[in-house]
């Protein structure tokens, strides 16, 4: 695809994953929308989008008049979500009227505005729920552990919905825990990575829990790669696939590898879940994500190690803007 002049929408833009994906838009020449209501707990920050010539709009999608944002946009990369699972588990009304009910508002304003865009939905492997194998490719039954992961099933399936019956073209992408620069780290509500970098570099200890169980990290460029080439790969629309990233680690290798890189002899503490977390915790994960690679040739390009140290890096300077 061409991006140089398309009309972009980005849902959730002033968010983590959707300010590193406006950024590259915007170096390609796109034509950029963001629309992000700044919701309390969220991932948004005004810092995120500092140099980034884009038109934000700061608006709800819940209640926003979303169909002028739609309008005439070539693509739309929708990534406005609840993404906090306790917070799910607090205020189940919210979160599926943010995961759910605010996306059939957004396909009804784009089937009016914009009938031919391609959709790129930011999708989750929570709902996958605690593995019965690994790697969990996507035909593994879906038994989601939370109100988040069935909200946000809910929520990519009326998008599948909109392909099957419109033929509009849509592709979710079942992301695995992403990080990188941008990343909402004062707490520990979009990632666990989050907190430890915060801690770290404040010269803090931090605790890791379960610390035997793996994950497969995904860096930030390598994410946006993906929901670009999702974009503008035939192939993939009308499809759903799980996104992964770097060999599997556990999470007590992640904790090393956090502390190495931060070089000034941090220290963390291992325990086991609290209940509240351990009702709710799918144990290891890691994604068959071959699927993907084969339809649009993405493979990740920032190993583990040298992504953490690539995060702490850009923290080190900009830290105030993140607490």
């Amino acid at each position: 695809m061409n991006w140089a002049r398309s009309k972009v929408l980005v849902t959730g833009g002033a968010g983590f994953l959707g300010s590193n994906l406006c950024h590259e838009l915007v170096a390609r020449g796109a034509r950029v929308t963001a629309l992000d209501g700044f919701l309390f707990g969220g991932g948004a920050n005004p810092a995120n989008l500092e140099g980034c010539d884009v038109d934000l709009v700061r608006a709800d999608i819940r209640d926003a008049d979303l169909r002028p944002l739609c309008e005439g946009a070539d693509v739309i990369f929708n990534l406005a979500a609840q993404t906090s699972h306790m917070g799910g588990q607090k205020d189940p009304l919210a979160d599926i009227a943010v995961n759910a009910v605010a996306q059939v508002r957004l396909i009804q304003a784009a089937r009016e505005a914009a009938p031919n865009a391609v959709v790129v939905h930011a999708s989750t492997r929570q709902f996958y729920g605690r593995p019965s194998y690994l790697p969990v490719d996507e035909r593994h039954p879906v038994a989601p552990p939370d109100a988040n992961g069935v909200s946000k099933f809910a929520g990519e399936q009326y998008w599948m919905i909109e392909h099957r019956t419109a033929g509009r073209p849509v592709v979710s992408l079942r992301l695995t825990n992403c990080y990188g620069p941008r990343l909402r780290i004062r707490d520990a509500r979009q990632t666990f990575l989050g907190i430890w970098m915060r801690c770290v570099l404040e010269h803090r200890p931090f605790e890791v829990w379960g610390g035997a169980q793996l994950r497969d990290m995904t860096y930030v460029d390598d994410v946006t790669e993906a929901f670009l080439l999702a974009a503008s790969t035939p192939q993939c629309h009308g499809q759903v696939y799980n996104l992964g990233g770097s060999p599997p680690a556990s999470l007590t290798e992640i904790a090393d590898m956090t502390v190495g890189a931060a070089g000034n002899g941090a220290t963390y503490t291992t325990r086991e879940f609290p209940n509240d977390r351990a009702a709710i915790d799918i144990g290891s994960y890691h994604a068959d994500d071959r699927a993907f690679r084969q339809a649009t040739g993405w493979a990740p390009k920032v190993d583990l190690k040298d992504g953490i140290a690539r995060s702490l890096n850009w923290y080190r300077t900009r830290l105030p803007a993140y607490l």
